[in-house]
């Protein structure tokens, strides 16, 4: 049996892992030379870097949210030569997302555009005018976006009373461009002022609040692999994720739309009451305007494209496009590593189509959500003002998009899975693949085309072996007998990484899963030193697969699976989030959560007749609002009704509360437990002969989320 590399830290790259990150940084290093533009534009304009090395939760003054300083090996090292732990070109990126402080972008007459970037994973954008202050996208957490504004403040010399809060804008509904949006009010006792706008795209609430409650918890753990926020950061670490350098850890919240970009009451400008002059832009269908502080805002939708609700902003005044998280410097994922609904392809492409054709010739100035922006040049042959380079890099991305989406379906109607799509088309075309901002540092080629073919056609390749496959321990331990047992299928994964190559670690990793999760089949006969064999050495593996990744998001899924298939699972990051989000729920989207936390199958062995319980809300008086509804356990699943269920005459139990008593309910874990004690503090007041054992029964099924599932052992 090959002899098998015992598990240390850190783990040293081997030859070919440490050759191949060679030549990537020798030609990473030629492209600098030849074309700086990026490391330039990254750090145009920088009015002052942080102006604080760790950033703490308010909550908690040990707790560390966000630390710039675990970054300083980006910061400080050579942008010519990366570490043979790291793929040349994703050590480039990392080094431009470490750039961080508060930036000018533009200026015009009537305001000027500021970003702080570097101070969580996506930017703030900041437009000042004389008569205030419009915060786009304020991060993703009170702590960052507080401390944000402040470097603002502080190094602008311009005070809430000089410059307040006048609006604020989320072009998205991702938890990073709405989570710090109370830190923004900080000296106002987290309250926003009376009358201070708050805007977003249509659809915007439900997607945000169905995203973070619905599946939060799964894409909490499996965020973990993927932004790797508690992996030390390092060359035998993490070195970002691409997008950005990773998720802050602070506390989460939401101050909800008061102004919906393309609700009833806020639909597109008429051609008639167009103006030329004043929106720069000539008129098109589908266009929205608003004005804060004095400043022109045109809005763009994008429904379906980076997410669900999602929207460009163009200002006019200063010729400056924000494309949210539409086009970055990075490929974007068409499905999230962490879990998301799959996103749309074709629609990303056809939006940007679109913003081309709106904004581009008179957009100067290109910022987005995250990254660096992009200026207008003079063009040497014609002394003129050109902005060919933003065209050509929002071209690009819209075309990347497309390929995806047009050559999976070419193949899909091949007769081709996701996964041989994916082997065939390894990389993008040269037209695409030599332009750095196509490359795949957040999204990659290989599970983006695996997504565009889920989106089409699900997790079922037609092939009827596919169509009942046994889970994986059952499978694991059925193919180690098989193959001789654990030690021969460890002797071969050993021989495999010995070889040195991708596809071999690729096939080593496969192999010694088998071993970790069939050791779990308690007939396996697997023994306790070959399984702590075979996870060892699928820490070497996965270690090496993730020093060779361009990818940033892969080399943190990788590097973290190293750490826990020997280690287990990492401490769950304990999250503050829920308040907001809770408290924002419609009342369907609330019982919808809660009934997602119902045991099925013991609730309907236990219960087969259905169990009603009518919801009576109240003010603080006790006066009834005239709002209520009905949710039914029947069959394992808690049915709500709004309104009030008509067709049931008795209850078998009425709950008068207020509407904060409720969200009050979920904010901690518990629900039974919360609302028995709401109940003995007459905060809950029930009504019924049987509505306490109602009450009991129901919410008895109620299971809590595993914040720390293990992913890579059974």
């Amino acid at each position: 049996m090959p002899e098998t590399p015992e598990y240390t830290e850190p783990i040293e790259p081997t030859p070919g892992i440490a050759e191949a990150n060679r030549k990537v940084s020798e030609a990473v290093g030629a492209a600098n030379e030849k074309d700086g533009r990026d490391f330039a534009d990254a750090g145009r304009f920088l009015i002052a870097p942080p102006d604080v090395p760790i950033i703490y939760s308010r909550r908690d003054p040990q707790k560390v949210v966000w630390d710039f300083s675990t970054y300083d090996f980006l910061t400080d090292s050579d942008p010519e030569s990366s570490p043979s732990t790291v793929n040349g070109s994703l050590w480039r990126q990392g080094q431009l997302t470490a750039m961080a402080g508060l930036f000018h972008v533009a200026s015009c007459r009537a305001y000027r555009i500021y970003q702080v970037r570097g101070y969580d994973l996506s930017n703030m954008t900041i437009v000042e005018s004389d008569e205030g202050l419009i915060v786009i996208d304020p991060l993703a957490c009170y702590e960052t976006a507080q401390a944000a504004l402040q470097l603002f403040r502080d190094r602008t010399e311009l005070t809430k009373e000089q410059r307040p809060i006048k609006g604020v804008v989320y072009t998205h509904c991702h938890v990073d461009h709405f989570g710090g949006a109370r830190g923004l009010f900080a000296e106002l006792g987290d309250a926003l002022e009376p009358g201070v706008p708050v805007l977003a795209p249509e659809g915007f609430l439900e997607h945000a609040v169905s995203e973070n409650i619905y599946a939060g918890p799964a894409m909490a753990r499996r965020a973990q692999y993927m932004y790797a926020a508690q992996l030390d950061k390092g060359p035998t670490g993490q070195v970002g994720s691409g997008l950005g350098l990773t998720i802050s850890t602070g506390e989460v919240t939401l101050v909800p739309p008061t102004v919906y970009i393309g609700g009833p009451e806020h639909q597109p400008v008429p051609k008639t009451q167009w103006n030329d002059q004043a929106y720069v832009i000539p008129w098109r269908p589908g266009l929205y305007q608003f004005e804060l502080a004095g400043v022109q805002l045109l809005f763009q939708l994008t429904p379906g494209t980076e997410a669900p609700a999602e929207m460009n902003i163009y200002l006019p005044d200063a010729r400056a496009l924000c494309i949210a998280e539409n086009a970055t410097h990075t490929m974007h994922n068409i499905l999230s590593l962490r879990g998301a609904q799959v996103r749309d392809a074709h629609a990303w492409s056809k939006y940007l189509t679109e913003a081309i054709q709106t904004f581009g010739k008179e957009t100067d100035v290109l910022f987005a959500s995250h990254h660096w922006p992009m200026w207008a040049e003079v063009d040497e042959s014609t002394e003129k003002l050109s902005n060919a380079r933003i065209l050509e890099f929002l071209n690009k991305q819209r075309d990347m998009y497309g390929y995806l989406n047009d050559q999976t379906l070419r193949l899909i109607n091949a007769g081709q899975t996701g996964i041989e799509i994916a082997e065939e088309l390894k990389t993008l075309p040269p037209g695409l693949n030599d332009h750095w901002y196509d490359r795949g540092y957040y999204g990659s080629v290989s599970h983006n085309l695996k997504a565009v073919y889920q989106r089409y056609m699900g997790w079922y390749d037609a092939n009827p072996a596919h169509l009942w496959e046994l889970p994986p321990v059952q499978s694991g331990a059925s193919y180690v007998q098989a193959m001789g047992g654990a030690e021969a299928v460890v002797a071969k994964a050993a021989e495999a990484y010995g070889k040195d190559t991708a596809q071999d670690f690729r096939w080593a990793a496969e192999l010694l899963n088998h071993v970790v999760f069939g050791a779990a089949d308690p007939d396996s006969g697997i023994s306790a030193t070959a399984l702590q064999q075979a996870k060892e050495l699928q820490a070497k593996v996965l270690t090496q697969l993730g020093y060779g990744a361009e990818n940033g998001t892969w080399r943190n899924a990788y590097l973290v699976g190293a750490q826990e298939v020997v280690g287990g699972p990492q401490p769950a990051i304990i999250s503050q989030s829920s308040a907001d989000l809770i408290r924002s729920t419609t009342l369907e989207q609330y019982f919808s959560a809660l009934a997602r936390s119902v045991d099925g199958p013991t609730a309907a062995e236990q219960y087969r007749a259905p169990i009603v319980l009518d919801w009576v809300f109240t003010d603080e008086t006790g006066a009834e609002t005239g709002v209520r509804c009905t949710t039914t356990l029947r069959n394992g699943v808690l049915v709500f009704v709004d309104g009030g269920d008509r067709l049931v005459d008795v209850p078998d139990a009425v709950i008068r509360l207020t509407r904060k008593t409720l969200d009050e309910l979920a904010e901690r874990p518990g629900f039974k437990h919360n609302f028995d004690t709401a109940v003995a503090d007459k905060v809950v007041l029930l009504e019924g002969d049987h509505a306490q054992e109602a009450a009991d029964q129901v919410f008895g099924t109620l299971t809590l989320p595993d914040p720390q599932f293990p992913i890579v052992t059974p």
